[in-house]
């Protein structure tokens, strides 16, 4: 089984090498890595330069934001399993990307969700951010599995179609119910820790985000013609209070 890693980028130099070395790290062989600067006018495309024996593809040009990218880089990709490691972020360990191909092995899906941890800059861990007790149905409340822990087929991709670019944060949401809700794909949880994320990020950092991926969850659901309650949704901080417990 071959899987395909990706990783955009723009302005990275602080963060890009620990992510490219984290992904050449793993233990498993089959593993093709694509990455999409945006273009950056810091370090990262010399970084990335520098490191390019341990990149597949990659490439640095202006594009539409995040999830412009994204889909640059699902064209690109040749594997049968697509994964997103994102630029400040780090695999949990070298044996993940084995674990993730092993368990697709042993189960016939279509995707496979996990958990994340979350940390300061210091390293202590604030969060296991966990899919074990999530299901589609809770997308309708605005609770999604981490981004980075979704293995998804590739062939989904040109089934269902790629990130919607009429999101500005919640393009990953969108995508999560039209995949898992509306479509219906066979998934099971892998109970794999696949992902080291500091805390913070486009989607959950201050108000202002809150409010905008608050609507953007609403706007998913109704283009996907799913049933939901907006106080539900706006009360969805609760999920997060629940994953600080369980760290």
């Amino acid at each position: 089984m071959k899987i395909s890693i990706i990783t955009v980028c723009y302005n990275s130099d602080a963060t890009i090498e620990k992510t490219i070395l984290s992904v050449a790290s793993q233990n498993y062989t089959n593993l093709e890595y694509i990455i999409i600067d945006g273009g950056s006018s810091d370090g990262t495309a010399a970084i990335i330069k520098k490191n390019e024996d341990k990149v597949s593809k990659w490439i640095s040009e202006p594009d539409k934001g995040l999830y412009d990218a994204m889909n640059k880089a699902i064209k690109l990709t040749t594997g049968d399993l697509i994964g997103i490691l994102n630029s400040d972020d780090i695999f949990y360990s070298n044996t993940v990307i084995d674990e993730i191909a092993t368990f697709h092995k042993q189960n016939n899906i279509e995707a496979s969700v996990g958990n994340i941890i979350q940390h300061k800059e210091n390293g202590k861990i604030v969060r296991l951010y966990s899919s074990q007790y999530w299901t589609p149905e809770k997308l309708k409340i605005g609770y999604m599995p981490p981004h980075p822990a979704i293995f998804l087929r590739k062939e989904l991709f040109s089934r269902f179609g790629v990130y919607d670019l009429g999101f500005k944060i919640g393009a990953d949401y969108e995508l999560i119910t039209r995949f898992f809700l509306k479509n219906q794909i066979s998934w099971k949880y892998s109970g794999i820790t696949t992902t080291s994320m500091l805390v913070g990020g486009l989607s959950s950092s201050g108000a202002t985000s809150y409010l905008l991926i608050s609507k953007e969850i609403q706007k998913a659901l109704a283009m996907n013609n799913i049933k939901f309650s907006p106080v539900k949704i706006k009360a969805r901080f609760m999920w997060k209070i629940i994953g600080f417990l369980r760290k």
